[in-house]
């Protein structure tokens, strides 16, 4: 269990907790969930540049990272399509998958196909069910997919040329903190800022909120699963643009606001309304404000998007940015499916290479290069 680890390694109840924001980040289960340890360990098990455990800020924002990939693709001779969605999976006489059709009836040939969206969405949704066999899509469609993330985006309603609304957009990515655009550094009770309004050192660095003890999650945990959001939630707060001023104008910042924990469905089937979106964020702005007081004086404007919200605009599965749980029963050789996490699917020539396959989701690329490596593997064999 994660709180026997953190408690034969710290003594500090704070630190113990802010360690444990890290095993039930994007997932709906408490510290005291079993299994809830590897969540943690799947977080600080990487390294950038050298230093264990560390994450990094993307220069220019998620979407340079995306442009990246996508210019790397291209100097290989890769063509890339954006806006063409993908209704089917094309396939053969032999039953092998050779291609797909978009949504304007175009064919696109190839040899194979490579999926990074879900597995619900890939196999549920664009292959033929009758390729399928019906053991594997009942694994499918069983995939505990619950996720507990709200994220609230920044936005400027009665002042649409605000000089932090056009930047907005390009900073919005699935798997990371949505921004919100403030006009000043938060000054923190903790450590004040400084008249300049200058960047101190905790600015640079993840900020938890709500976290002084595992029973506050634990708590936060326990409405959330009875249907209600959570009265104090988890917030994980960065300021990326303290690194990389470029991402707002002078005297501005965007802060990334990841909080947890928020029911898909309410209690008593209410809908996630106007007037329910804005009462969470009021309880996740007030949070802060006792921390930051004038926080909220500093905010542009802000989007709510909750699980619902992440589904219907990201096709992420319940709002899980993982593409399902990373649970035990999840991960490993039952990822997606048991007998199905060598990325290779019941299709010959379909491959699963997102966050629902082996080993889970990150913003890491671990199961894409092994999907590229298995494919590669297999089109030397044809």
């Amino acid at each position: 269990l994660l709180d026997q680890i953190l408690d034969h390694w710290f003594e500090s109840e704070p630190l113990k907790a802010t360690l444990a924001t890290d095993a039930v980040i994007g997932a709906m289960s408490s510290p005291h969930t079993p299994g809830s340890g590897y969540v943690l360990l799947h977080h600080i098990m990487g390294e950038l540049e050298g230093q264990s455990g560390a994450w990094g800020y993307v220069a220019g924002g998620m979407g340079a990272l995306s442009q990246a990939i996508a210019r790397a693709a291209a100097t290989h001779g890769a063509h890339i399509f954006t806006e063409q969605a993908v209704c089917r999976v094309l396939l053969g006489t032999d039953g092998r998958a050779q291609g797909v059709v978009l949504q304007d009836g175009t064919e696109v040939r190839s040899k194979v196909v490579l999926s990074n969206a879900s597995p619900q969405h890939t196999f549920l949704e664009l292959t033929p069910q009758e390729q399928l066999p019906e053991d594997f899509v009942r694994q499918i469609q069983r995939l505990n997919t619950c996720s507990p993330v709200t994220k609230i985006n920044g936005r400027d309603k009665d002042q649409p040329c605000h000089p932090l609304s056009g930047m907005l957009e390009m900073l919005m990515h699935p798997m990371v903190p949505i921004p919100v655009a403030v006009d000043r550094l938060p000054s923190f009770l903790a450590a004040p800022s400084t008249r300049n309004n200058q960047p101190l050192p905790h600015h640079c660095c993840s900020i938890h909120l709500n976290c002084e003890g595992m029973h506050l999650l634990h708590q936060a945990y326990t409405e959330a699963a009875h249907g209600h959001p959570s009265s104090r939630p988890m917030i994980e707060l960065c300021i990326p643009s303290t690194l990389d001023p470029g991402l707002a104008p002078p005297g501005c910042h965007v802060i990334s606001l990841f909080t947890q924990y928020t029911p898909y469905e309410l209690a008593g089937g209410q809908p996630w309304d106007e007037q329910a979106r804005n009462a969470y964020a009021d309880t996740v702005f007030n949070c802060i404000e006792d921390y930051a007081p004038g926080f909220k004086a500093s905010v542009v404007g802000r989007d709510i998007l909750t699980p619902p919200d992440l589904e219907r605009i990201f096709g992420l599965p319940g709002g899980n940015i993982f593409h399902g749980e990373m649970s035990l029963d999840q991960l490993y050789f039952a990822r997606p499916a048991p007998s199905y996490s060598t990325y290779r699917s019941p299709v010959a020539g379909l491959y699963l290479c997102g966050s629902g396959a082996h080993p889970g989701g990150g913003v890491m690329g671990a199961a894409g290069r092994n999907a590229a490596q298995v494919v590669l593997g297999d089109l030397r064999h044809l």
